[in-house]
């Protein structure tokens, strides 16, 4: 059972990876690129080839600004 079970979160794991092998020691570059490249493309580790960003993007902020109060 415990080999099952450990199979089936590393399938599960890899599925959640884009497919990919995961990562290990990541910075806070690495972890701002993926951020990046998850508000592109959708995925945490999908890269776009596109010289140019999708329409929307410039509004595609990362920082959450707090409400002002009126």
């Amino acid at each position: 059972m415990f080999g099952a079970t450990g199979a089936g979160l590393s399938k599960l794991r890899h599925w959640q990876n884009g497919h990919k092998r995961p990562r290990r020691s990541l910075d806070q570059w690495d972890r701002q690129m993926m951020d990046r490249d998850r508000r592109l493309t959708g995925l945490l580790r999908g890269q776009s080839d596109a010289a140019l960003a999708p329409a929307g993007f410039e509004l595609n902020n990362p920082w959450r600004v707090e409400k002002r109060m009126s």
